[in-house]
């Protein structure tokens, strides 16, 4: 697989640290509202590539975090009349119901920066240390210009990045640039003992810790949003390499943004979006199908027609899936059409080239949607080791992006099963009316009747 490494800028194969073992950590949310959809894309983006990686045998070990303490966690906090504990974890099981939603797995931890106090406080020690950092009033900076390669990720030399950059009003800081590893805790906020005084971590310096803590001193993969890359990525590279004298992640994939309507989302523009409320209208399914039909780097652009497009298209997924069921119920044992199995085949090595190459998702579901034209044309008819076959490739393939996992029981109750046989035995007798009253009240049921040379098929409203 090559994947594309925003820190050298190039395609590059992905040759892992330990044999058949992939370490990914994945920057995951501050807790402290709804996830809204610019969120959406990295989780569902990720979760793929989890479980491509999977797919292709490999054991994939998988952290990504929760930040459990900030400012706007604190701010929300003062707001609600809550502690910050109140907060994230009202924010962390909605997120969860999101997540979930779009069909998201758990990864291998889920840690938050205050579970993780100690190995902070322990990196921020050893910098102080070696020199990177310094201590003032409680605070403590990191002097990114103590870093040479200072600006590797967002390829910036420390010089253009201090010309944008400013030491704000009350802060300590030496240079503009130095940012706070550690923060004095102000009156009312809550804090942890540390040999500065009592504060709380920055924002950059959890995911260095959490990294060490559960993967190791260099991962293969880090991955994020592409508004991470700076200052985010590059300040965790910068404390984690000085600190642990070590590369800190061989490769960096990072995603596109989402515009709204052809805009970039803002909540001053009023184009803002939750998870939340996109799935309330349309369902979750379409969200995670909308942040894999485009390739991961390009921007993609949520609109009202675009998400319709994407309901549609699932419903040709199902409707070729629903077939399938409802033909293998009548199939006659036979042989595995030598055809459909040589094009089927085809598909899956098509499917497995686009995300060999950098997670092409849109060309894979391509292949997939070519997959199903071909189902569809061979399956009236078919023998029972056909059906199954484009079963199971259909599930392999559509299972690696996560889709397709609302699939309806094919369950109905007693009732509604005595209702179609007694519409069956009218049909017999000629008794159309009895038969069309039948099929009326079995519609009133949520349950709609359509009539095959193969027998009745059925689905739910």
């Amino acid at each position: 697989m090559k994947v594309y490494n925003t820190l050298t800028r190039t395609k590059e194969e992905l040759k892992t640290i330990e044999p058949n073992v992939v370490k990914i950590y994945a920057c995951g949310p501050t807790v402290y509202n709804f996830i809204h959809i610019g969120n959406a894309r990295p989780l569902c983006v990720f979760d793929t590539l989890r479980r491509y990686l999977e797919y292709r045998g490999m054991d994939v070990r998988f952290v990504q975090n929760f930040t459990d303490i900030d400012d706007k966690i604190i701010r929300r906090a003062n707001e609600e009349g809550l502690t910050y504990k109140q907060v994230s974890e009202k924010y962390i099981e909605e997120f969860w119901k999101d997540a979930k939603g779009m069909n998201v797995r758990e990864a291998t931890v889920h840690p938050k920066a205050t579970e993780n106090i100690d190995e902070i406080i322990a990196i921020v020690s050893t910098l102080i240390e070696k020199g990177y950092a310094y201590a003032v009033d409680g605070d403590v900076y990191f002097s990114p210009a103590k870093f040479a390669e200072y600006g590797k990720l967002s390829h910036q030399p420390l010089e253009e990045l201090e010309a944008g950059a400013r030491i704000n009003v009350g802060e300590i800081k030496r240079e503009p640039m130095d940012f706070a590893l550690w923060k004095a805790a102000k009156p009312g906020e809550p804090y942890w003992e540390s040999p500065w005084g009592n504060g709380r971590p920055g924002w950059h310096i959890e995911c260095s810790a959490m990294v060490r803590r559960y993967l190791g001193t260099t991962i293969d993969i880090h991955c994020g949003g592409q508004d991470l890359i700076f200052p985010h990525h590059e300040n965790e590279i910068a404390q984690s390499e000085c600190c642990n004298g070590a590369d800190f992640a061989h490769y960096w994939m990072h995603n596109g943004y989402i515009n709204v309507d052809n805009v970039k989302m803002s909540k001053s523009l009023g184009n803002f979006f939750t998870v939340r409320d996109v799935a309330d209208q349309y369902g979750y399914e379409p969200i995670r199908y909308l942040m894999i039909s485009s390739h991961y780097r390009s921007p993609i652009n949520y609109s009202v027609d675009i998400i319709e497009q994407c309901k549609a298209s699932l419903d040709r997924l199902y409707t070729c899936r629903d077939n399938l069921d409802f033909l293998l119920g009548s199939a006659a044992d036979g042989e595995l059409d030598a055809d459909f199995a040589a094009k089927a085949e085809a598909h899956r090595q098509k499917f497995i080239e686009a995300m060999d190459d950098d997670l092409n998702t849109a060309d894979a579901l391509s292949a997939v949607f070519t997959l199903v034209r071909d189902i569809n044309t061979a399956a009236n008819g078919a023998s029972k080791q056909t059906l199954e076959a484009a079963a199971k490739l259909f599930d392999e393939l559509t299972g690696v992006l996560g889709l397709v996992y609302n699939r309806k029981s094919n369950d109905l109750d007693a009732e509604i099963e005595d209702l179609i046989a007694q519409r069956a035995a009218a049909r017999k007798e000629k008794n159309w009316a009895k038969a069309d009253e039948i099929r009326d009240k079995i519609k009133a049921m949520g349950i709609v009747l359509e009539d095959t040379p193969q027998g009745v098929k059925w689905h739910k409203e």
